[in-house]
């Protein structure tokens, strides 16, 4: 007897009968949706799972496969020959793909191939560094690919964005992906220290440089020599200790406090920031010159309720790991619970999303999450939704085809930047590598 479990994703009841030709023995659970399939995992635990439709549909079932243990491999049914959609849903993981209409001999010799293949492991899958960071929209593998790229490099990364979305987690894989991987990623909070000792740990200092110096401390450009330095809330970095950092990054030399010596050392920086860098130029409290050394390629992480098709495949990996660690009876959403998320800002982001995790494992004592069981800071209407309820005017009153309408965006943002691409990209909230892309587009260079 054929032991295996198959979780079929589609709403075409042909490929079910064709399955069960193909593997008689096999038993077939079928759901129409990826949400219903994700929901119903735990149970079924599937030896392989077979799902219908284009990338973006298919999208968090990759991504929770990847990020879960031991996970099945994804044979994926497409509906056209498009080479562009193989190669995609190839390297998010699936482990074949088939395009109907399906003859029976090549679905029974992809069948027998897929099983034979290795189950995917949280060694395997943690190969590629940015595996954990959750994401099926647009916008966070855009910027995922953008870190990838100048993860191989060793320039100088500023991360933006509010707080909560990730930006300790995005510059560990930016570490992990580049060749100084095997050295040491040392991480600093600027905010979590006092002025007066943040010099101390950035630098450190001989013994007998102050009173209560009794022996030599390396600072955390020391720790991480041969590796990566994270500076996170650099924004919060006093004045004396900026002036300090420029040096470093023109010079690549340290002064340790009470040291007649200086020390060239071997580190990459990464900074990250939740305040606009820019505004505080303007009021004084930032260096414009250390903002050009820290920003030589920028990474703007988007927030949650910019990418809500993130919502979904989160929650459901947070719950995953909950249900391996503690036993959780949790295992699926709702649509309607979800749909509340959706409406919601998510001010706090994907830590604010975690927390409401943490407490849904404690207060629900149901399998699928339900509205009811949600607390109240996401099921109050946001703010933000209601700020007005007057009219929006319409963009095509304007009579603008979509490129003219682009080109005007980018030439206002560049005024208002005063020609500063750093400062457009920011209005625009897009990377400044695809503002240049688009300025050259639009012959604005």
């Amino acid at each position: 007897m054929n032991p295996h479990t198959f979780l079929l994703l589609s709403k075409d009841p042909d490929l079910k009968r064709l399955l069960q030709i193909a593997s008689p023995h096999a038993k077939i659970i079928e759901t129409s949706t990826v949400s219903e399939g994700l929901s119903l995992w735990s149970e079924v635990l599937p030896t392989l799972v077979i799902g219908e439709g284009n990338p973006p549909v298919l999208a968090p079932l990759l991504e929770y496969t990847r990020q879960i243990p031991e996970a099945p491999p994804v044979l994926v049914i497409g509906n056209r020959h498009s080479v562009k959609d193989v190669v995609e849903i190839m390297r998010a993981g699936a482990a074949d793909y088939l395009t109907k209409p399906i003859l029976l001999n090549d679905l029974q010799a992809t069948i027998a191939r897929v099983l034979s293949y290795p189950s995917l492991s949280p060694s395997s899958s943690s190969q590629d560094p940015f595996t954990s960071i959750i994401s099926v929209s647009p916008q966070m593998n855009l910027m995922k690919q953008l870190a990838r790229e100048v993860a191989s490099t060793d320039a100088t990364v500023l991360i933006t964005g509010e707080s909560g979305t990730g930006k300790e987690l995005l510059a560990e894989a930016i570490h992990r992906d580049s060749q100084r991987a095997t050295g040491p990623l040392v991480a600093l909070n600027c905010a979590g220290i006092p002025e007066n000792l943040l010099e101390s740990e950035l630098f450190g200092y001989e013994s007998g440089a102050f009173t209560d110096a009794k022996r030599a401390k390396p600072g955390r450009f020391q720790l991480a020599e041969g590796g990566t330095l994270f500076l996170d809330e650099i924004g919060e970095m006093s004045s004396t200790a900026q002036a300090k950092l420029l040096r470093v990054l023109e010079n690549h030399t340290i002064d340790p406090l009470g040291d007649t010596r200086s020390h060239t050392i071997n580190i990459r920086i990464i900074a990250a920031t939740n305040e606009d860098l820019l505004a505080q130029i303007k009021a004084g409290r930032f260096r414009l010159d250390l903002y050009y050394r820290l920003n030589v390629y920028q990474l703007r992480i988007p927030p949650l309720r910019e990418r809500l098709d993130d919502i979904e495949p989160i929650l459901l990996i947070f719950l995953e790991r909950v249900r391996r660690e503690r036993g959780c009876r949790l295992k699926a959403i709702a649509p309607s619970a979800l749909a509340v998320l959706r409406n919601h800002d998510w001010p706090g982001n994907v830590r604010e999303l975690h927390n409401v995790v943490e407490w849904l494992t404690i207060t629900c004592k149901e399998d699928v999450i339900q509205p009811h069981h949600l607390p109240t800071s996401v099921k109050t209407p946001s703010a933000i939704n209601h700020i007005s309820t007057e009219p929006k005017p319409s963009l095509l009153a304007f009579g603008l085809s979509f490129q003219e309408m682009e080109k005007k965006m980018l030439e206002e943002a560049l005024q208002k930047a005063s020609g500063n691409v750093s400062e457009a990209s920011r209005l625009l909230k897009m990377t400044r590598n695809t503002l240049r892309y688009r300025m050259a587009k639009h012959h604005l260079q």
